[in-house]
């Protein structure tokens, strides 16, 4: 009986040994898990601050794109108008040499 009350105690101490350990990593579990949920929380912030950071930058992008728009169109413009009156001085000459023959061809 007393063979078997000390395998009782030693199983007992190993059963106790075994709980303790598991206590042990439980907590570092925990407190491992409490960081990375912490690292976790941090990214999410940083990836809506990039997210927000982003969309601006694309705001900022069709805006300047808008912009650079203009300024072709208004340059378009510009040399369509210069274009315009050299061809009005063009035919201006056309008519002026038109007349001059007439005037020529009726002496």
């Amino acid at each position: 009986m007393h063979q078997n009350m000390q395998n009782a105690d030693n199983i007992l101490k190993g059963f106790t040994t075994k709980v303790r350990q598991l206590i042990i990593r439980n907590g570092e579990l925990k407190k491992e898990n409490g960081e990375l949920a912490a690292v976790a929380k941090k990214r999410e912030a940083e990836i809506t601050e990039l997210k927000q950071e982003l969309e601006a930058q694309k705001k900022q992008y069709d805006a300047l794109m808008m912009a650079k728009m203009i300024n072709i169109t208004d340059g378009d413009i510009e040399a369509t108008r210069r274009r315009i009156q050299k061809l009005i001085r063009s035919v201006n000459k056309c008519i002026m040499l038109l007349n001059g023959n007439e005037e020529q061809g009726s002496k």
